[in-house]
């Protein structure tokens, strides 16, 4: 396997790593207050150009994920073509899930960026509420989608430790990530009353949800990956 596709894929790992935390931890965290729509709206009307952003990097980490799905499959495939692809599959699938909820950011730009053709008919109160409804949005359809990105690293994870060359603990950290995704957004759909168990659920896969793709991305950047399976595991 070239080495140029091994490292694209990293490269586009921590990218996407970097633009995360910029788009959802910095942005959207400083610009959106749960349960408070009042300051939220005012938040997004004085800084547009900062939530523009924030959209703009979603759409760039949906073009990662892009070449994160390409570049994952040819790296594992010579483990096992069928599982890679299946891999592929989830993650595009992930990533069509994702643009679906990026829409309601575009939606909620739209209401508060003052075009009177958008804004028209609609009270101060009314267009607080449907912003804060997009948002809602954006984050429910998100976490349906980490739903599918969870099954994705498992994938991942057993491609990972069937490979010869791949480091165990970085398989182990993958299947781990997956099984977090999975419980964590799940609960959050399910049962997002019990907010206590969500945290908890959050705080015992965080290490691994963090560190499993990062950690995947730094070995594909700096190793020549040609996984090959086991003998006995391809017997």
């Amino acid at each position: 396997m070239s080495a140029t596709v091994a490292r694209t894929g990293g490269i586009s790992l921590i990218v996407m790593a970097v633009a995360a935390a910029f788009s959802y931890g910095y942005v959207h965290g400083s610009l959106v207050v749960n349960g408070d729509a009042a300051v939220t709206f005012a938040r997004l009307q004085s800084s547009p150009s900062l939530f523009r952003a924030e959209i703009l990097g979603w759409i760039f980490i949906m073009a990662c994920d892009v070449v994160a799905a390409w570049a994952l499959y040819l790296v594992l495939r010579p483990v096992h073509p069928g599982l890679s692809l299946l891999g592929a599959w989830l993650r595009l699938a992930y990533t069509a899930v994702l643009g679906v909820a990026v829409s309601s950011l575009i939606l909620a730009s739209l209401l508060t960026g003052g075009r009177d053709w958008v804004l028209s008919g609609f009270t101060n109160g009314q267009l607080q509420g449907e912003v804060m409804l997009a948002l809602q949005g954006f984050e429910a359809v998100w976490s349906a989608g980490l739903i599918l990105f969870g099954v994705h690293l498992l994938v991942i994870g057993i491609l990972a430790l069937q490979a010869e060359n791949i480091p165990k603990p970085l398989g182990v950290l993958l299947l781990l990530a997956g099984f977090g995704y999975i419980a964590l957004h799940l609960c959050s759909l399910l049962v997002p009353e019990y907010k206590g168990f969500i945290q908890l659920v959050k705080w015992i896969f965080i290490l691994p949800m963090t560190a499993g793709e990062l950690g995947l991305g730094i070995w594909l950047l700096f190793r020549i990956p040609a996984p090959r399976v086991h003998a006995a595991a391809a017997s």
